[in-house]
């Protein structure tokens, strides 16, 4: 795939329009928290109706699909909440929708999946990656959205931009997860034309940094992949076509651990009461560790589909799977 070139702030304009009555306007909110070297406001994606941020930029990619494109259904390839955006929007549009995921994909987000009419089909995580690398899934009919490197998906993630600086035009840095960049570069797009000084920053989780690792290594590269709850971010490889856009947009990845992630989703719980998974609490993570400096800085809460299971044992104190946090 050829690498993808900046996206307009016009085309994350009309996108705005385009996903109205879909994905809603979230709030932006104050986190007090004396602790932090900075000040935190939340922007809360995951009170999207999916939980997720991913509803925009699937609702746009596939506003401006053609019915013809269509007319055999749609597949994306997603641990969870691209799979809920796309086949929302499928619903809505009346289309088939089937959906690859690997295989440890959480059992929350596929039963989410389902009640929204889609198909399941469960392949190993390379397989999965493949899918993503390849833009494609062997054998599969149907228009395949791309969960992270579709102009339109990024332009609809873009919207989140807008907001941000409606809602608080003198922030100093947005803290954005980065999965496959898609997020990262929508918002950064839109905050670049509009507000060149405010930085936009990623974070990522040491058991999958594969955007921190490029930019020490000045490409696009290959790391390895652990799993954990924060299950939302973190993949083997930056997208080689994603690389020249996301280093161009970004430059600067903060690197947190899981028992931070789980610190900050006990705090967005207690403080604003509202539930974060492991991607949506790892910008607030990241600010609180000082790595992204200092001033007004906005944390995108980017989904909070986490297992009950696991989001109990955080509130407990312990991490997933029954072992306690480390001290940091």
């Amino acid at each position: 795939m050829l690498p993808l070139e900046s996206i307009p702030l016009e085309a994350i304009r009309r996108a705005v329009t385009r996903i109205a009555g879909g994905a809603i306007r979230t709030p932006l909110v104050r986190l007090e928290d004396s602790e932090a070297p900075a000040e935190i406001w939340l922007k809360l994606e995951n009170l999207q109706p999916i939980g997720s941020f991913k509803l925009r930029g699937a609702l746009n990619a596939m506003a401006l699909a053609s019915p013809q494109s269509l007319s055999n259904g749609v597949y994306t390839a997603s641990a969870g909440n691209m799979a809920q955006g796309v086949a929302w929007s499928a619903r809505q549009l009346g289309v088939a929708c089937r959906v690859i995921v690997p295989e440890r994909a959480p059992d929350t987000k596929l039963r989410a999946i389902e009640r929204l009419g889609a198909e399941i089909i469960r392949v190993p995580f390379d397989e999965w990656w493949q899918t993503i690398i390849q833009h494609s899934y062997p054998g599969m009919t149907g228009l395949f959205i791309h969960p992270v490197s579709d102009p339109a998906v990024i332009a609809g993630n873009g919207t989140i931009g807008l907001e941000i600086l409606e809602d608080l035009p003198d922030v100093d840095a947005v803290v954005v997860p980065y999965g496959g960049g898609g997020l990262s570069c929508g918002i950064a797009s839109a905050v670049r034309a509009l507000s060149p000084s405010t930085r936009v920053i990623a974070c990522e989780v040491s058991t999958a940094a594969p955007f921190s690792a490029s930019l020490a290594a000045g490409r696009a590269t290959t790391v390895e992949y652990t799993p954990s709850f924060v299950d939302g971010i973190g993949g083997k490889s930056v997208l080689a076509d994603m690389w020249p856009l996301a280093r161009d947009l970004l430059g600067s990845s903060v690197v947190v651990t899981p028992s931070q992630v789980a610190g900050a989703i006990r705090l967005i719980a207690e403080r604003a009461r509202v539930v974060a998974e492991g991607a949506g609490a790892a910008a607030l993570a990241a600010v609180r560790s000082g790595q992204a400096g200092t001033g007004r800085i906005v944390c995108i809460v980017s989904g909070g589909n986490i297992d009950p299971a696991a989001f109990a044992a955080i509130l407990r104190g312990e991490l997933p799977g029954g072992a306690p946090p480390r001290t940091e």
